[in-house]
């Protein structure tokens, strides 16, 4: 369910000589890490249905190789695109105050292009897409952007109370119920084990509101994320500076220090906390995360491995949506069909992972050879010229 191109459409490339290069291996990285959250959806015998019935991955959640991806994953690269869409929207606004242009003047014929984006990828490809409710709240965020500091510092801790208050609200009515009640799925595993890909577009289109559940009731969080990036982005926690430095050095400390320890005691739990895990620990796990990356990135040379995030940051939107189109078709019965043989097997949902991986990382480094942008992005950028 988590997944997006972190920087459309809250900024335009920068020139190559202007570019972060931390962002870009930071949109590769969360790329790779929203495919192995989803990866286990793809994986499960009722498809995209599996997480409302809470059957997506549970075959192997139980197993070491399940635990280890939920707890690498679950929530985390959610909470880091949106946070880097943030940072793109902070980019994109900077820009328009050099221009002196006004804001957010041409920026929701962006948002509007990426929520029909959106839209095509929710019905011809994944129910658990993001980018609907990423445009929708980049919109809502830009216009906070109009206000002082101080406004937009309000908007920004109500959003997170609001969001810790439903999410304590939900937690404690899960807890309070039995559990969910059995429920007869074959009709639904039918439909991804050997139904058409006709099929499954008139299922995500008869479900629609159930499957964009996820970006409604998280859309606090959301705004908060969005101007967390924000903060972040003017704080220079992605510059190459000493302060940069020491900016990802806190959240490096703060953020695994408290988020994994909270993480596996909530993993350790009932069922009912998963809420908590996946939009309440994740998210503080996931600063720890950007101090990670940035401590690699500055100390270790840069070689192939970190050309490729890089490239695949800069193709992200593309990425995106490569992945799930070859997860459909590799585990889906209008394709190959493998996940109603294998997708029990945990070691073929983490293979199935890598393999798909290193399609995304070396294909994004020969495409950006012949392009100077991925072909999603060219045709963003197309169209809004």
């Amino acid at each position: 369910m988590d997944t997006i191109k972190a920087q459309a459409p809250a900024a335009e490339a920068a020139p190559a000589a202007k570019r972060m290069p931390l962002l870009d291996v930071l949109r590769g990285v969360a790329i790779l890490g929203t495919l192995g959250t989803n990866i286990w959806i793809f994986a499960s015998p009722e498809g995209e249905a599996g997480p409302l019935i809470g059957s997506a991955g549970a075959a192997t959640d139980a197993t070491p190789i399940g635990a280890v991806f939920e707890l690498l994953t679950n929530g985390k690269f959610l909470s880091m695109l949106t946070v880097l869409f943030g940072v793109g929207l902070a980019i994109q606004f900077r820009s328009s105050e050099k221009r002196g242009r006004r804001w957010p003047g041409r920026y929701h014929w962006r948002a509007l292009f990426l929520f029909v984006e959106g839209t095509i990828h929710f019905t011809l490809v994944f129910a658990w897409d993001v980018l609907m409710g990423y445009a929708v709240t980049a919109v809502i965020v830009a216009w906070i952007l109009k206000g002082s500091k101080r406004i937009q510092n309000a908007a920004m801790w109500t959003a997170l109370g609001l969001h810790l208050a439903v999410m304590g609200l939900a937690t404690a009515a899960l807890a309070a119920t039995s559990g969910p009640e059995s429920t007869d799925t074959k009709d639904i595993q039918a439909i991804y084990a050997s139904g058409s890909w006709l099929d499954q577009v008139a299922f995500r289109l008869d479900n629609v509101l159930l499957f964009r559940i996820e970006p409604i009731v998280t859309f606090p969080l959301l705004v908060f994320l969005f101007l967390l990036g924000v903060k972040l982005m003017r704080a220079g926690a992605f510059a190459a500076d000493d302060a940069g430095r020491a900016l990802r050095r806190r959240l490096l400390v703060w953020g695994l220090g408290i988020g994994l320890p909270v993480n596996v005691a909530l993993m350790a739990g009932p069922d009912s906390l998963f809420l908590l895990e996946r939009y309440a620990a994740a998210p503080i796990v996931m600063l720890g995360y950007v101090g990670l990356i940035g401590l690699l990135v500055e100390h270790v040379r840069r070689g192939p491995v970190t050309a490729a995030l890089e490239a695949l940051g800069r193709t992200a939107l593309s990425g995106y949506i490569l992945q799930n189109v070859l997860a459909s078709a590799i585990c889906y019965g209008w394709g190959l069909g493998l996940a109603a043989r294998f997708g029990t097997n945990p070691w073929f949902v983490a293979g199935l992972w890598l393999a798909i991986s290193a399609v995304l990382l070396v294909g994004s480094r020969l495409w950006l050879r012949r392009f100077a942008n991925g072909p999603a992005e060219a045709l963003q950028k197309a169209v809004l010229r």
